[in-house]
C-alpha cells in the first residue's frame, strides 16, 4: 500500500521549531530598559511574527533607544543567537516530527523572518541536512505577513506553494503561509491565533507523524509523495 507524505514541508523558527520567543522577549526588554525605558509583555507580544526591522521600528517608537534600525536588529540578533547557542528549547514534538520527515526523504525548509546568526545556532544543534534550503529575514524584501517568504521557500525547493504544508505558530505567519498558497498547520505558541479559512490548528506536535500532515481534516486533496 503506497504511504502518503506530504510533498514538501515548510517549518516557521521561533515558536514553531523552538521555544525562542522568551529570548526575545528578554533581549527586547534588555535593551529598552538599558536607556532608561520601560518594555512590557503586551510590547512583546506585538512583535511575535515580524521581520526584524518591522520590530526595530516598533521599539524606537516606543523608547529612548538611541540607535538605528539596523543596530537595534544586530543588537537582538547577537543576543537571541547567543542564548540559543547556550540551550535549544525545542518545542514539544517539532525535532522528532522534523527527523521522522527527513527519514522518509520528504524536502523541508526553514522559513523565519530571523536572520542567520540565529538559523545557524540552530542547524548547529541539529544532524546536517536537516532543511534543503533556509530562508531567512535578510533573504525578503517584504516579511511575513507578506507572503513573499513561503512563495520563496517553495521556489526554492522547486515545489509548487500549494503542494506544500507550512507549520506556524503565529497569525502574522499563519497569513504568510496561506498568502502564499500553502496548507498551513499553526500549533499557537506564547498567544492565540485567530481561526482562518484553510487553516487547521492542532494543540501540540507530539506524536505527529508525516503522514498526519497530509490527513488532517482540510487536507484531504493535498497532492503527496504517496
Amino acid at each position: 500500500m503506497s504511504v502518503r507524505l506530504p510533498a514538501a514541508v515548510l517549518w516557521d523558527l521561533d515558536g514553531t521549531l523552538i521555544d525562542s520567543e522568551p529570548y526575545w522577549f528578554a533581549e527586547e526588554q534588555a535593551l529598552v530598559e538599558s536607556s532608561g525605558g520601560t518594555w512590557t509583555y503586551a510590547d512583546a507580544l506585538a512583535l511575535v511574527g515580524r521581520a526584524l526591522l518591522d520590530s526595530a521600528a516598533y521599539i524606537l517608537a516606543r523608547s529612548d533607544v538611541d540607535l538605528t534600525p539596523e543596530d537595534v536588529v544586530d543588537r537582538l540578533v547577537a543576543g537571541v543567537a547567543g542564548r540559543i547557542r547556550a540551550e535549544v528549547p525545542w518545542r514539544p514534538g517539532a525535532r522528532e516530527l522534523l527527523a521522522a520527515l527527513r527519514e522518509e526523504g520528504v524536502p523541508t525548509g526553514l522559513v523565519t523572518m530571523s536572520y542567520r546568526p540565529i538559523t545557524d545556532s540552530l542547524t548547529a544543534a541539529l544532524p546536517n541536512g536537516s532543511f534543503d534550503i533556509i530562508v531567512s529575514g535578510e533573504d525578503v524584501t517584504n516579511g511575513k505577513p507578506h507572503p513573499e517568504p513561503y512563495l520563496t521557500g517553495a521556489a526554492r525547493l522547486g515545489v509548487a506553494a500549494p503542494d506544500c504544508i507550512a507549520i506556524e505558530d503565529s497569525e502574522t505567519g499563519a497569513r504568510s503561509a496561506a498568502g502564499a498558497g500553502a496548507r498551513t498547520i499553526v500549533v499557537p505558541s506564547v498567544k492565540a491565533v485567530p481561526r482562518m479559512p484553510g487553516v487547521v490548528q492542532i494543540p501540540t506536535l507530539v506524536g505527529v507523524t508525516p503522514t498526519d500532515l497530509v490527513d488532517l481534516p482540510g487536507f484531504a486533496a493535498l497532492p503527496s509523495r504517496g
